[in-house]
Protein backbone atom coordinates (compact mmCIF):
# COMPACT_ATOMS: atom_id res chain seq x y z
CA UNK A 1 0.00 0.00 0.00
CA UNK A 2 1.31 3.24 -0.87
CA UNK A 3 2.13 6.23 1.99
CA UNK A 4 -0.11 8.76 2.45
CA UNK A 5 1.63 12.43 2.60
CA UNK A 6 1.40 14.51 5.59
CA UNK A 7 -1.21 16.91 3.57
CA UNK A 8 -3.44 13.79 2.84
CA UNK A 9 -3.24 12.71 6.20
CA UNK A 10 -4.19 15.54 7.29
CA UNK A 11 -7.46 15.98 4.90
CA UNK A 12 -8.30 12.44 6.43
CA UNK A 13 -8.29 13.20 9.74
CA UNK A 14 -10.39 16.51 9.09
CA UNK A 15 -13.48 14.42 7.00
CA UNK A 16 -13.05 11.65 9.68
CA UNK A 17 -13.58 14.65 12.75
CA UNK A 18 -16.47 15.62 10.59
CA UNK A 19 -18.31 12.41 9.91
CA UNK A 20 -18.66 11.53 13.55
CA UNK A 21 -19.64 14.85 14.68
CA UNK A 22 -22.10 14.83 12.35
CA UNK A 23 -23.27 11.34 13.54
CA UNK A 24 -23.49 11.88 17.35
CA UNK A 25 -25.78 14.95 17.00
CA UNK A 26 -28.03 13.54 14.59
CA UNK A 27 -28.08 10.84 17.01
CA UNK A 28 -28.72 13.09 20.71
CA UNK A 29 -32.22 14.40 19.13
CA UNK A 30 -34.96 12.66 21.44
CA UNK A 31 -38.64 14.31 20.82
CA UNK A 32 -40.35 15.13 24.21
CA UNK A 33 -42.48 11.72 24.08
CA UNK A 34 -39.67 9.46 24.34
CA UNK A 35 -38.20 7.59 26.62
CA UNK A 36 -36.27 9.23 29.92
CA UNK A 37 -35.75 6.54 31.93
CA UNK A 38 -31.84 6.31 32.01
CA UNK A 39 -31.27 10.14 31.94
CA UNK A 40 -33.59 11.33 34.48
CA UNK A 41 -33.60 7.93 36.80
CA UNK A 42 -37.32 7.59 37.03
CA UNK A 43 -39.47 7.49 34.22
CA UNK A 44 -41.80 9.86 31.95
CA UNK A 45 -45.55 9.84 31.39
CA UNK A 46 -47.06 12.15 28.30
CA UNK A 47 -48.63 15.28 28.93
CA UNK A 48 -51.39 15.71 26.18
CA UNK A 49 -53.99 18.54 25.32
CA UNK A 50 -56.91 18.48 23.20
CA UNK A 51 -58.48 22.18 21.62
CA UNK A 52 -61.12 21.26 18.87
CA UNK A 53 -63.76 23.47 17.35
CA UNK A 54 -66.35 21.34 17.20
CA UNK A 55 -65.59 19.92 20.73
CA UNK A 56 -64.84 16.63 20.40
CA UNK A 57 -61.73 15.85 22.25
CA UNK A 58 -58.66 14.73 20.41
CA UNK A 59 -55.43 14.58 22.42
CA UNK A 60 -52.10 14.97 21.04
CA UNK A 61 -49.03 14.92 23.09
CA UNK A 62 -48.13 18.19 24.86
CA UNK A 63 -45.18 17.43 26.74
CA UNK A 64 -44.59 15.04 29.42
CA UNK A 65 -44.09 14.76 32.85
CA UNK A 66 -40.64 13.22 33.97
CA UNK A 67 -40.88 11.92 37.48
CA UNK A 68 -37.55 11.39 39.49
CA UNK A 69 -36.16 9.13 41.22
CA UNK A 70 -36.92 8.86 45.56
CA UNK A 71 -39.77 7.78 47.64
CA UNK A 72 -40.71 11.67 47.84
CA UNK A 73 -42.82 13.03 44.54
CA UNK A 74 -40.09 14.78 42.50
CA UNK A 75 -41.79 15.85 39.37
CA UNK A 76 -40.66 18.20 36.01
CA UNK A 77 -42.42 18.95 33.24
CA UNK A 78 -40.96 19.33 29.60
CA UNK A 79 -43.15 20.70 26.63
CA UNK A 80 -43.27 21.26 22.96
CA UNK A 81 -43.98 24.47 21.63
CA UNK A 82 -46.99 25.08 19.66
CA UNK A 83 -46.63 25.05 15.76
CA UNK A 84 -48.16 27.19 13.42
CA UNK A 85 -51.49 25.13 13.03
CA UNK A 86 -51.66 24.79 16.52
CA UNK A 87 -51.65 28.57 17.40
CA UNK A 88 -54.12 29.10 14.55
CA UNK A 89 -56.82 26.61 16.03
CA UNK A 90 -56.55 27.40 19.74
CA UNK A 91 -57.58 31.33 18.56
CA UNK A 92 -60.30 29.74 16.39
CA UNK A 93 -61.60 27.43 19.28
CA UNK A 94 -61.11 30.28 21.35
CA UNK A 95 -63.57 32.51 19.26
CA UNK A 96 -66.17 30.15 19.91
CA UNK A 97 -66.04 29.69 23.58
CA UNK A 98 -65.05 26.58 23.49
CA UNK A 99 -62.39 24.66 25.84
CA UNK A 100 -58.84 23.70 26.38
CA UNK A 101 -58.35 19.88 28.12
CA UNK A 102 -55.44 18.51 29.12
CA UNK A 103 -54.90 14.65 30.70
CA UNK A 104 -52.47 12.29 32.26
CA UNK A 105 -52.31 8.68 32.80
CA UNK A 106 -53.21 7.27 36.06
CA UNK A 107 -49.81 6.29 38.22
CA UNK A 108 -47.81 6.58 41.08
CA UNK A 109 -45.36 9.10 41.55
CA UNK A 110 -42.91 7.37 43.41
CA UNK A 111 -40.34 5.93 41.37
CA UNK A 112 -40.02 2.82 43.52
CA UNK A 113 -43.26 1.79 43.12
CA UNK A 114 -43.58 1.69 39.17
CA UNK A 115 -43.79 -2.28 39.54
CA UNK A 116 -47.69 -1.24 40.96
CA UNK A 117 -48.14 1.53 38.06
CA UNK A 118 -51.25 0.62 36.30
CA UNK A 119 -51.45 2.47 32.72
CA UNK A 120 -55.65 2.40 33.06
CA UNK A 121 -57.10 5.44 32.42
CA UNK A 122 -56.43 9.17 32.47
CA UNK A 123 -57.18 12.17 34.73
CA UNK A 124 -58.93 14.79 32.80
CA UNK A 125 -58.96 18.91 33.33
CA UNK A 126 -59.97 21.78 31.32
CA UNK A 127 -60.23 25.51 31.18
CA UNK A 128 -61.72 27.95 28.57
CA UNK A 129 -59.55 28.03 25.32
CA UNK A 130 -59.98 32.30 25.93
CA UNK A 131 -58.48 32.05 29.03
CA UNK A 132 -55.13 29.77 27.58
CA UNK A 133 -55.33 32.74 25.13
CA UNK A 134 -54.84 35.65 26.73
CA UNK A 135 -52.87 34.28 29.26
CA UNK A 136 -50.26 33.53 26.91
CA UNK A 137 -50.06 30.03 27.82
CA UNK A 138 -49.10 30.93 31.33
CA UNK A 139 -51.06 27.76 33.45
CA UNK A 140 -50.57 26.12 36.72
CA UNK A 141 -51.07 22.68 36.33
CA UNK A 142 -51.55 20.69 39.81
CA UNK A 143 -51.76 16.93 40.37
CA UNK A 144 -53.35 15.55 43.11
CA UNK A 145 -52.10 12.23 44.83
CA UNK A 146 -53.50 10.03 47.68
CA UNK A 147 -51.56 9.01 50.67
CA UNK A 148 -49.67 6.51 48.62
CA UNK A 149 -48.36 8.56 46.02
CA UNK A 150 -50.99 7.50 43.54
CA UNK A 151 -52.17 9.98 41.35
CA UNK A 152 -56.13 10.40 41.66
CA UNK A 153 -56.45 14.16 39.81
CA UNK A 154 -55.38 16.87 37.97
CA UNK A 155 -56.64 20.66 37.27
CA UNK A 156 -55.48 23.55 35.62
CA UNK A 157 -55.85 27.28 35.86
CA UNK A 158 -54.66 30.35 33.78
CA UNK A 159 -52.97 33.13 35.04
CA UNK A 160 -55.10 35.47 34.67
CA UNK A 161 -57.69 33.66 34.59
CA UNK A 162 -60.17 35.53 33.19
CA UNK A 163 -61.54 36.51 29.36
CA UNK A 164 -61.60 39.91 28.64
CA UNK A 165 -61.15 40.00 24.58
CA UNK A 166 -57.80 40.96 25.13
CA UNK A 167 -55.86 40.26 20.80
CA UNK A 168 -53.01 38.32 21.17
CA UNK A 169 -50.51 38.07 18.33
CA UNK A 170 -49.52 34.34 17.62
CA UNK A 171 -45.72 34.65 16.71
CA UNK A 172 -45.57 36.88 20.24
CA UNK A 173 -47.59 35.09 22.85
CA UNK A 174 -48.40 31.66 21.78
CA UNK A 175 -45.40 29.61 21.33
CA UNK A 176 -43.77 28.66 23.95
CA UNK A 177 -45.77 27.25 27.37
CA UNK A 178 -45.01 29.46 30.38
CA UNK A 179 -46.00 26.33 33.24
CA UNK A 180 -45.87 25.64 36.76
CA UNK A 181 -46.25 22.13 37.78
CA UNK A 182 -47.40 21.36 41.39
CA UNK A 183 -47.74 18.24 43.31
CA UNK A 184 -51.20 18.00 46.05
CA UNK A 185 -50.63 15.58 48.75
CA UNK A 186 -53.35 14.86 51.22
CA UNK A 187 -53.07 16.44 54.85
CA UNK A 188 -53.29 14.85 57.75
CA UNK A 189 -56.39 16.48 59.88
CA UNK A 190 -54.94 16.55 63.89
CA UNK A 191 -56.31 13.78 65.66
CA UNK A 192 -58.15 14.45 69.27
CA UNK A 193 -56.03 14.51 72.00
CA UNK A 194 -57.56 11.50 73.81
CA UNK A 195 -54.93 10.58 75.54
CA UNK A 196 -53.93 13.62 77.30
CA UNK A 197 -57.27 14.17 77.58
CA UNK A 198 -57.66 11.47 79.76
CA UNK A 199 -54.57 12.23 81.64
CA UNK A 200 -55.82 15.11 83.29
CA UNK A 201 -58.75 13.87 84.10
CA UNK A 202 -57.25 11.04 86.10
CA UNK A 203 -54.63 13.83 87.62
CA UNK A 204 -57.93 15.88 88.72
CA UNK A 205 -59.51 12.23 90.28
CA UNK A 206 -56.31 11.52 92.45
CA UNK A 207 -56.75 15.44 93.18
CA UNK A 208 -60.20 15.12 94.58
CA UNK A 209 -59.43 11.64 95.97
CA UNK A 210 -56.38 13.24 98.11
CA UNK A 211 -59.33 16.36 99.41
CA UNK A 212 -62.36 14.63 100.06
CA UNK A 213 -63.56 17.98 101.36
CA UNK A 214 -63.60 19.62 98.05
CA UNK A 215 -65.86 16.89 96.76
CA UNK A 216 -68.48 18.37 99.13
CA UNK A 217 -71.55 21.29 97.37
CA UNK A 218 -71.23 24.42 98.85
CA UNK A 219 -74.51 24.06 100.85
CA UNK A 220 -73.02 20.70 102.32
CA UNK A 221 -69.62 22.65 103.48
CA UNK A 222 -70.81 25.76 104.84
CA UNK A 223 -74.55 24.85 105.94
CA UNK A 224 -73.92 26.08 109.73
CA UNK A 225 -72.80 30.01 108.08
CA UNK A 226 -75.79 29.71 106.48
CA UNK A 227 -78.07 29.32 108.97
CA UNK A 228 -76.71 31.37 111.46
CA UNK A 229 -76.97 33.59 109.24
CA UNK A 230 -80.10 33.26 108.62
CA UNK A 231 -81.35 32.84 112.36
CA UNK A 232 -79.26 36.25 112.85
CA UNK A 233 -81.48 38.01 110.64
CA UNK A 234 -84.37 36.90 111.98
CA UNK A 235 -83.49 38.33 115.49
CA UNK A 236 -82.19 41.40 114.37
CA UNK A 237 -85.52 42.22 112.05
CA UNK A 238 -87.89 41.27 114.98
CA UNK A 239 -86.09 43.51 117.35
CA UNK A 240 -86.24 46.76 115.30
CA UNK A 241 -89.20 49.05 116.28
CA UNK A 242 -91.98 49.25 113.54
CA UNK A 243 -92.09 52.32 111.05
CA UNK A 244 -93.88 54.99 112.48
CA UNK A 245 -92.81 54.64 116.14
CA UNK A 246 -94.15 56.69 119.25
CA UNK A 247 -93.78 60.55 118.71
CA UNK A 248 -93.26 62.52 121.80
CA UNK A 249 -96.70 65.03 122.20
CA UNK A 250 -96.36 68.79 122.57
Amino acid sequence: MAHLSPFQLSIFSTVSFLLCTNFVCCNNGRRVGDALDTEFGGFSVPLEHSFEVDDVAKFRVRGALVLKAGREPSVSLSQNQLSEEDRTKLKEVAAVDGLYRIRVPRVFLQTDRQTERQMEGHLTAFVRACAMVESHLSDVISLHTDVSGYLIGVSIVTIPGACRGTEVEDEVDLEVFNSTLSIVAPVNAPGPETALFLERMEQEMEKKGKNPQEQKSFFAKYWYLILGGAIFLMATSSAQPPAGGDREQS
